[in-house]
């Protein structure tokens, strides 16, 4: 129950969350199509959208922290809605589980592996890029 709670939703930061949530999607599905891979192959439209959404994510999150007030919508839109939607780290897993069933079990450890470095990779990228940026100013 929920008596004895208020809860405020801002129409706004929804709306940006959708609008950027589509946009991600229209993204993803996008690459999705253009780079198709057969079950039990590694996975490059899947690959290349968590490790470049990884970087976008890096980036908005580092350039948007200080520059903005926190009543700014273009984080909900930038980082919940678009990043959240074009990044599919489901999707990775699933392919990891088809990669088991074909009996490719190093090619799944390797697809694992490099996709949580390279993620972790393209957010410190991303981030050193903004911050060297800033300071060169």
């Amino acid at each position: 129950m929920l008596s004895g709670w208020l809860i405020r939703i801002d129409a706004r930061a929804l709306a940006a969350i959708f609008v950027g949530g589509a946009l991600g999607a229209l993204a993803r599905v996008g690459l999705d199509l253009a780079i198709p891979a057969p079950a039990g192959t590694w996975p490059w439209a899947t690959f290349t959208i968590n490790i470049s959404g990884s970087f976008l994510l890096g980036y908005f999150a580092t350039r948007l922290q200080d520059r903005l007030p926190q009543s700014t919508y273009l984080r909900p839109l930038l980082g919940t809605g678009l990043c959240g939607t074009y990044t599919t780290f489901s999707t990775m897993q699933v392919e990891l589980l088809k990669m088991f069933d074909h009996d490719r079990p190093g090619l799944a450890a390797g697809y694992a592996a490099a996709s949580i470095l390279g993620g972790f990779l393209a957010v410190a990228l991303a981030t050193g890029l903004v911050r060297r940026v800033r300071v060169l100013r």
